[in-house]
């Protein structure tokens, strides 16, 4: 078995493999993490996509080009639910990397004229931008999608099977040694919690991505209210329901991220009924009941993978 951590996009990153001579993959992987903030990051006033929002004269890299793909995907099917475009909103409520504004119906509805991802386009391996303003922010499917990458970086060296983690964000792919499955975690929300602090419950995964959204860890409070860091794109307003966390089942980690971002958007009722008629996706939900109590709901084939729940 070979296990390392270290930092990436503002959290931790864990790797665990098993490999015949034990081989330390660490090195390229780090460079793989560089890759991909070269491309994706907002903080990086260099990167591909810091210069797309600032209308520069650039073309996307495959990791981009990707993730666009895939969110448009999302976007098409959850309605806008899902929406790349919503990051001058996420900047505004402080959520983001701007200083936070001071909030009301006419600074919302001036941002949401630049909400809309059917507004842009992937044409001649080119973004484009229908109106300049729009600001792209591809945070809620970029954590997942880069476990994804390393993945892929893995199985290019022969590794079968592995777990990655990346704040939260799962992939497995075979399993333990015996053909024990993989076990991961399903955090309690609480307030400002440590990673792995307390756990709701714990699930086998095989050959699965694992990814959780929840209002509990980026918030802020305001005349009494808690405002999360998820946007809902239609109203421009922070998410106002009792879902505090929600944990998506799929095949690769970047669709589970989007998902459970789209799922924190709805809330549990819309989120259930989608998931009676959709195949390929399941998910654990913890919301609050009236009495501040955590209740707990999940799919049906959710309930496959458990092997606990921790009370």
């Amino acid at each position: 078995m070979v296990k390392f951590t270290g930092e990436t996009q503002g959290t931790y990153f864990a790797v665990t493999y098993f490999e015949d001579h034990g081989k330390d993959l660490q090195p390229g992987i780090d460079s793989l993490l560089k890759k991909f903030d070269r491309s994706v990051s907002l903080w990086d006033s260099t990167s591909i996509l810091t210069r797309i929002n600032n209308n520069s004269d650039v073309t996307p890299d495959k990791i981009l080009t990707e993730l666009f793909r895939l969110s448009k995907e999302v976007n098409s099917r959850s309605g806008g639910a899902f929406d790349p475009t919503v990051g001058p909103l996420v900047n505004a409520w402080g959520f983001g990397f701007k200083e936070k504004k001071e909030m009301d119906q006419k600074e919302i509805d001036s941002l949401l004229i630049l909400v809309g991802f059917h507004n842009t386009e992937l044409t001649d391996g080119k973004i484009i931008k229908f109106d300049p303003r729009v600001q792209f922010d591809f945070n809620a499917i970029a954590q997942g999608y880069a476990v994804d990458l390393i993945g892929k970086f893995l199985e290019s060296k022969g590794i079968k099977n592995y777990l990655i983690d990346i704040g939260g964000e799962v992939l497995s792919r075979g399993t333990k040694p015996g053909e024990m499955d993989w076990q991961v975690g399903i955090e309690t929300p609480k307030d400002n919690a440590m990673y792995g602090e307390g756990l709701t419950a714990i699930v086998k995964l095989r050959n699965k991505a694992l990814s959780t959204s929840g209002s509990y860890r980026k918030f802020y409070l305001k005349d009494g209210r808690r405002l999360s860091h998820t946007i809902d794109p239609e109203t421009g307003y922070p998410v106002q329901h009792s879902l505090l966390s929600v944990s998506v089942l799929a095949d690769n980690c970047a669709l589970a991220d989007a998902w459970a971002t789209v799922f924190m958007v709805w809330g549990l009722e819309k989120s259930q009924k989608f998931l009676e008629t959709e195949g390929n996706l399941e998910a654990f939900f913890i919301s609050s009941d009236e009495n501040n109590n955590n209740q707990i709901y999940y799919s049906h084939g959710f309930k496959e993978i458990l092997t606990e729940e921790v009370h």
